[in-house]
Order: C-alpha cells, then sequence, then structure tokens
C-alpha cells in the first residue's frame, strides 16, 4: 500500500481521500528540516503547501519517494531539478485557487481606485476627511495584464464586466484565445505606455524576474496603479517605492513579496501604497479545493499511474494510463535496445510513431524510450529524470507522429544518431498487447525482448546455426527461443535469442571465434 505524509496543515477531506483511495497517510506538521529528513525515507508520496521548504538535502534522504503534492500554484519550496534528478514528479494545483486569486486582484484595484484603507484609517481614527481621498472610477480605464493565463483570464473577465478595456501581454496569447478572451494582444512597451492599471499573472522565471524594472517602470503612463498577486520578485521594490515618492506612480498594492514573511520593507507606509500578507489564495472555498485536488492527484499517480500538473514530466490522465501501459513497455524495451546495442557518443534520438500509436499521447512514450535507452548505464534513471538527464548530456530528442498505418497496425520506432552512423529499431504489440521487436538496424526480425538473450550479427551462410548451437551446447546454455533475421540470401545475418542466464564473458568469446562471426554481445531485460 503506498504512504503519503501530508507535512503542512490542510483539509481533512484530504486524508480522507488518500485513505478511500486505498492509500496509507500521515499527518504530521511542523516538523524542522532535520525532523523531515529523518522520516521521509518511509514514504512513497509527500503533500505540501507553503510551510514545508523541499531542498536538495531533504530529496536525499527521500528514498522512496514517487510524488510531491503542492496544494496550490507557486512551487518556489520545492527544488524541482533536484527532484527531477531524483526521478520524483512534482504536481502543483493551478486552478483550485484562481478564482480566489483573481478576486483578490480585484479587490485590491478598487482598494487603489479608492484609497479605502487610508480612507478607513482616516475615519475610524475621527477625522472624517471627506475632500482628501478622491478616488477615480474603473469604468473606462484600461487594464494591462502581464501575463493572461488562468488567473489572469479571469481577472480579464471581470474587468470587461466593470466596463474597463483591457490590454495583454503574454507571449504564449495566441491572437484566437486573445480575442476569444476579448483582450488585445500587445507588445510589453505598449502596455506600459497605455495601462491606466497594471495586474500581474505570470510565474516567476529568469524571463519574468524584474519585468516591472526601474527602467520599465519609467515607461509606465504618469498616473498608472499597480496590483501583484503573482509572485515576489516580479517587481523592482525600491524602484516602485522611488515611482510612489516622485507621484509618477499613484499606487501600489502587493499581496506578494521579494522576501517572505515580508516584516519589514521600504515600502511600508508610503503613501498610496496597500499591502496583505500573501492572501490571494486565502478564502475557505480556496483551501478545501486545493487539498482535495492535489489528494486526488496523487492518489491517481500512486494507484493508477495517472498524471495531472505534473511540472516535470507529461501529464498522463487516469484514462490514458491503461491504454499507454503497454506501449511505454514496449518504449522501453526499444530503448534498452539502443542503448545496450549503439556504441559511441549518442547525439540525438528521434522517436517515431504511427498507425494506432499515433493517436496517443507521445509524451509518455518518448520518456519511456529515453528511460530505457539511459537505465543501461544507470539504474536511477525513470521517466521523470530521464529527459533531464539526455538534456544534460546534449542528446537532441525528436518526437515524430505518422498517421498512416504501415504493415503493422501500430508501431514506435527508436533512431539513434551515432559515431557509425543512424541505427534504428521499430516494435509493435501482438495478441494481448503483448510488446514485440519487429525490426533491428534495418533488418526484418520478430522477436520478444525479456530475460537475457544473446545477440550475433554474422554472414548468412549454410551451416552457422548448427555451428552456433553446437558451441552453446557445449557451453552448457539452454536456449529459449529462437530469432533469425537477414538483409538479403548471403548477406548481413541477425540471430536473437534467449537464454536462461546471463551471458558470460567466456560464452561471448566462444560464439565470436566461429567463422563468420562479426558481432556478439549479451542483452538483459
Amino acid at each position: 500500500m503506498p504512504k503519503v505524509l501530508i507535512s503542512d496543515k490542510m483539509d481533512p477531506n484530504a486524508a480522507a481521500i488518500f485513505r478511500a483511495r486505498g492509500v496509507e497517510v500521515d499527518e504530521i506538521t511542523g516538523k524542522t528540516p532535520e525532523e523531515l529528513m529523518a522520516i521521509i525515507g518511509q514514504y512513497d508520496g509527500l503533500a505540501i503547501r507553503s510551510s514545508t521548504k523541499v531542498t536538495k538535502a531533504i530529496l536525499e534522504h527521500a528514498t522512496n519517494l514517487k510524488v510531491i503534492g503542492r496544494a496550490g500554484i507557486g512551487v518556489d519550496n520545492v527544488d524541482i531539478p533536484a527532484a527531477s534528478a531524483k526521478g520524483v514528479v512534482v504536481m502543483n494545483t493551478p486552478f483550485g485557487n484562481s478564482i480566489t486569486t483573481a478576486e483578490h486582484a480585484i479587490a485590491l484595484m478598487f482598494a487603489l481606485a479608492r484609497q479605502l484603507p487610508e480612507a478607513d484609517a482616516s475615519t475610524q481614527a475621527g477625522k472624517w476627511e471627506k475632500n482628501r481621498f478622491m478616488g477615480v472610477e474603473l469604468t473606462s480605464k484600461t487594464l494591462g495584464l502581464i501575463g493572461a493565463g488562468n488567473i489572469g483570464s479571469i481577472v480579464a473577465d471581470r474587468a470587461l464586466g466593470l466596463k474597463m478595456k483591457v490590454i495583454a501581454y503574454d507571449p504564449f496569447l495566441t491572437p484566437e484565445r486573445a480575442l476569444e478572451m476579448g483582450v488585445e494582444k500587445v507588445a510589453l512597451d505598449d502596455l506600459l505606455a497605455r495601462a491606466d492599471f497594471i495586474t500581474l499573472h505570470t510565474p516567476l522565471t529568469d524571463q519574468t524576474r524584474n519585468i516591472l524594472s526601474a527602467e520599465n517602470l519609467a515607461k509606465t503612463k504618469q498616473g498608472v496603479r499597480i496590483i501583484n498577486c503573482a509572485r515576489g520578485g516580479l517587481i523592482d521594490e525600491a524602484a516602485l517605492k522611488a515611482g510612489l515618492d516622485s507621484g509618477h506612480i499613484a499606487g501600489a498594492a502587493l499581496d506578494v513579496f521579494q522576501t517572505e514573511p515580508a516584516k519589514e520593507s521600504p515600502l511600508f507606509g508610503t503613501p498610496g501604497f496597500v499591502s496583505t500578507p500573501h492572501l490571494g489564495a486565502s478564502t475557505t472555498e480556496a483551501q478545501v479545493n486545493v487539498a482535495l485536488q492535489v489528494a486526488e492527484q496523487m492518489a491517481d499517480f500512486l494507484v493508477t499511474g495517472g498524471i495531472t500538473n505534473a511540472l516535470n514530466v507529461p501529464s498522463l490522465s487516469a484514462e490514458e494510463a491503461p491504454k499507454l501501459k503497454p506501449y511505454m513497455a514496449l518504449a522501453e524495451k526499444l530503448g534498452s535496445l539502443v542503448g545496450q546495442l549503439a556504441h559511441g557518443a549518442l547525439s540525438g534520438i528521434s522517436v517515431e510513431v504511427e498507425g494506432a500509436a499515433a493517436q496517443l499521447n507521445q509524451k509518455p512514450i518518448t520518456s519511456a524510450v529515453l528511460a530505457g535507452m539511459m537505465r543501461v548505464h544507470s539504474d536511477i534513471v525513470n521517466m521523470v529524470n530521464a529527459p533531464y538527464l539526455a538534456k544534460e548530456r546534449g542528446i537532441d530528442v525528436r518526437e515524430i507522429r505518422h498517421d498512416r498505418e504501415g504493415d503493422y497496425h501500430t508501431l514506435v520506432r527508436v533512431t539513434v544518431k551515432t559515431e557509425q552512423g543512424d541505427k534504428s529499431v521499430a516494435g509493435t504489440l501482438f495478441g494481448d498487447a503483448a510488446p514485440r521487436l519487429v525490426e533491428l538496424f534495418g533488418i526484418k526480425v520478430e522477436a520478444d525482448l525479456a530475460g537475457h538473450m544473446l545477440y550475433v550479427v554474422n554472414e548468412d551462410a549454410p551451416g552457422f546455426i548448427g555451428r552456433l548451437g553446437t558451441a552453446l551446447g557445449e557451453s552448457g546454455v539452454n536456449i529459449g527461443t529462437f530469432h533469425l533475421g537477414r538483409r538479403s540470401a548471403g548477406g548481413e545475418a541477425i540471430v536473437l535469442l534467449s537464454v536462461d542466464e546471463a551471458v558470460t564473458p567466456e560464452l561471448i568469446a566462444h560464439v565470436r571465434a566461429l567463422p563468420g562471426v562479426k558481432t556478439v554481445m549479451g542483452l538483459s531485460f
């Protein structure tokens, strides 16, 4: 039975979901990093919110960990590269708190437009400064979205309902999607020059860090108001302070800060500045939603193999997993085969699917090929870290899809680029979806790839099979299955046979001494 640790406070229904799905769960919160290191090795899954920091050091102790689930959208508290290298799937819940965060951005926009926090403080102090707080309407103003994904699109919808004009900067926003959302797609400089209000809805990456830098803040419209409910670090806070002090920026509202908890900030006390303590996801509904969602996702993965909202491996729904499972088994065997047979450095690999395989999600098939190929050299490789390891080694990975159906109803072909040229293998599914090799380096040969095998390349000549059988008999080797293929009569031929025990160096030397043998190797699956 899989075992999960919930290390941050969550809605109790999350644990109930795990148990209902057949997953053992412990709720142990408030542990120090050292205490977490001491217990993490016994768990298959780790469910967290924002308090637990999953560092490389903790992952080194997570000897059985398969999945980390973050109940929320941000995963700044997870070392994703280290998790990927360890082969651990990292998931988040990007939709459970989207409405809550979007509503908070709209609330802060109203707070800035009507100076609500300052007016509240003044009124409760008995001052009644009615003429001091002259606000602005949102109607007909231009809202500039930096990031038009899930949360940004909800903010756009609400803003359009307030009769605002919405423009958006997002490199991934297509013209068709912009039209569907009712927004105008613009360049960043255009947005900065035109927007009366700017809201940020983008993750913190190398490309977005300080996207509102001092230089970009200087390009904004006089009297602009800025709201950030996304991630700290998107805005140069010192430059924002300077803009507020100069009057160029009329107001700013931050729910997130570069350093959190934000116990101190030069922005605190600045006129026109509103702040909240990272409340974007803090509603009762959102807290329940993300807890239930992360439990469902992690249980799906641990019980059925389904992968949803993963950040370091292709998604694979619980419905897709059973269909793809035999293809992934075939792909892993083909990857293992080329990994064992291809000599020298590999500069590239292509994975082609055709027929029925072309109708499926190809990403898991490719990941399985890479895992099989690279596991030849390391037993810690799996579908999660294989693509990262391939990238680290400079291997160019390509995916090709053919809708046509050839000699087989379904086919997966793997081609690697080696110093000796391209080498290709292909396989299909037979009968009850059993993986079967059908082509090896351009030679038609049908074989089951399983257990211990002997691979021989020889000159096609009369009597060779007999001599090979005799040599194996003399070495005390029992043959399980025997598969033959050749390019042409009298040309190059291949023998693939399964044996009961691992192929020894002595057996390889014995077979290599036979007349006509070009290559002999032991394989293992």
